[in-house]
């Protein structure tokens, strides 16, 4: 072997090892991976139940059938019949459009709601921080539950209502959140260099602060979806939620307590699927927060 040919053997090597470490490296999937996935799995199913229940509910969830009343769970009833007759499986399905209708859209108000608190109590500190704040602790004094149940029952029965009521629990936790995110990122270097080179302030938070700002907000999100949904429940479950000829999940377990010895499944079956939501929900906002963290560990 020549010199040359050593010191193309070598560079040929050093090419080869320059490519293998480029590629991007496999990582295995880890026990929270596979949670999230089947997470995942399960709210998008819930999201087809609410979107296209006639696809998957066998029973119209309004037909009552007097032969069929009360019967246990098996092949032609999965989650067997209600004292009307009615398909529990069917009732469920159709039952999740109200039920994901009011979580998705007071965490969407809500959020939005406490985002613009935050941020304003955030940018503008000083008095109107204090003022902002102490009103957001004096709200955070009442428990989510308790203030949506006193505003549902003040504003009556209405899916507006429920959505407002729930909506308004939500917001202290999104305004504290957000706002230190803001005290943090407009602390930063970076910002220090764009207010040095002119860049007016509207440009600097909607391009610099709030990219940097919104990741722990989405997590909340995400959690705050099954709180929302749990709260919801909540209230239908004491009647204060949404009057409608098919009930949502938390009117179904209301309905069923009073057959628990003689019909297990009609409030057993609508709670199972109240805790695999709130618990997928809280499951992926697990995933997010560690997939979403800057300082999570690369491997």
């Amino acid at each position: 072997m020549t010199v040359k040919d050593f010191v193309l053997g070598k560079t040929v090597w050093r090419e080869s090892k320059r490519q293998t470490a480029a590629r991007p490296r496999l990582r295995s999937l880890g026990t929270g991976d596979w949670l999230a996935a089947v997470s995942g799995v399960i709210l998008a199913f819930a999201a087809l139940c609410a979107l296209f229940p006639g696809w998957i509910a066998p029973y119209s969830p309004t037909s009552m059938e007097a032969d069929r009343v009360l019967l246990p769970p098996g092949a032609a009833h999965y989650f067997g019949t209600d004292y009307f007759g009615r398909d529990i499986f069917s009732v469920v399905v159709y039952g999740a459009r109200d039920s994901l209708l009011i979580g998705v859209a007071s965490v969407l108000a809500g959020g939005l709601a406490g985002c613009i608190i935050g941020a304003a109590a955030g940018i503008a500190g000083g008095v109107i921080d204090l003022i902002l704040m102490r009103f957001i602790e004096i709200v955070m004094t009442i428990p989510g539950i308790l203030l949506a149940l006193a505003i549902a029952a003040v504003l009556g029965p209405n899916l507006f209502n429920m959505i407002f009521a729930v909506a308004v629990s939500m917001v202290p936790g999104f305004a504290r959140v957000f706002r230190s995110q803001i005290i943090s990122v407009k602390g930063r270097a970076f910002i220090t260099a764009a207010r040095s080179i002119g860049m007016p302030a509207p440009r600097i938070f909607f391009r610099h602060v709030l990219p940097n700002a919104w990741s722990p907000v989405l997590v909340m999100a995400t959690i705050g979806l099954g709180t929302s949904i749990l709260t919801a429940a909540g209230l239908s479950f004491l009647g204060l939620g949404v009057v409608k000829e098919i009930p949502d999940w938390g009117t179904l377990l209301s309905q069923g307590r009073g057959y628990l010895t003689v019909a297990w499944w009609i409030s057993t079956f609508p709670g199972i699927a109240i805790t695999l939501l709130v618990l997928s929900g809280n499951i992926l906002g697990d995933w997010l927060r560690d997939r979403l963290d800057p300082k999570r560990e690369q491997r």
